[in-house]
């Protein structure tokens, strides 16, 4: 029975890749705003109440790609090592990703994510979507930060200027990449920011430092 279900859960996550694979590359090829559900639907042989089933909003198909991210920053918290800080730890985390040039850090030229990042980014409804997203990160990250803060309106404080340096860390990245900047040719001048701005954190922050 295990085996059943197991099966039954990865075609369910094949899926989702794959209508949001199909959506992403309808959306780049021909617009967000010109290509409709039912058009994504019929791209994929499925009527539009089922596609609905696996997405309940059209830009959910594109966020899609971003799921495995939501709540990283309150995981990295909650699970990092006996001993580690809060901040050491979600520091840590973004420059291993920064050397594994991990697209949401973004340090990465590959062409692919560019384009992924300009449908993303160039799109208001998409963008819009994201902050709720984001939103969702802080609350995960507060929830973690709990017993570091005594929990209330210290943790939300702490958890949405940890949460800003990454996201501001990471479109500085992606600024200079869009700009022409190689990801290899940029990664010690994005390591040398990121430093900076940690010792800025931990300096407002010392309880967590």
């Amino acid at each position: 029975m295990g085996d059943v279900g197991g099966l039954r859960e990865r075609k369910k996550r094949q899926m989702y890749r794959r209508l949001s694979d199909t959506a992403i590359g309808l959306f780049q090829q021909k617009g967000f705003d010109q290509v409709t559900v039912a058009d994504v639907a019929a791209a994929v042989d499925i009527s539009k109440p089922t596609l609905f089933r696996y997405f309940p909003a059209k830009e959910d198909l594109v966020l899609h790609r971003l799921a495995d991210h939501e709540g990283e920053a309150g995981r990295v918290v909650a699970q990092r090592p006996a001993g580690s800080s809060v901040l050491e730890a979600v520091r840590c985390h973004f420059l291993d990703g920064l050397a594994r040039r991990d697209p949401v850090t973004g340090l990465n030229d590959d062409a692919e994510v560019l384009a992924f990042h300009r449908l993303l980014y160039g799109t208001p409804s998409l963008v819009a979507r994201l902050h709720v997203h984001t939103e969702r990160d802080e609350a995960a990250l507060a929830d973690a930060l709990g017993d570091e803060t005594g929990g209330g309106v210290q943790a939300r404080l702490a958890a949405g200027q940890i949460v800003a340096v990454r996201r501001v860390l990471a479109q500085e990245n992606w600024r200079h990449i869009t700009a022409g900047r190689s990801a290899d040719a940029l990664y010690p001048e994005a390591v040398a920011v990121a430093r900076s701005a940690f010792a800025q954190l931990e300096a407002g922050l010392p309880h967590l430092a």
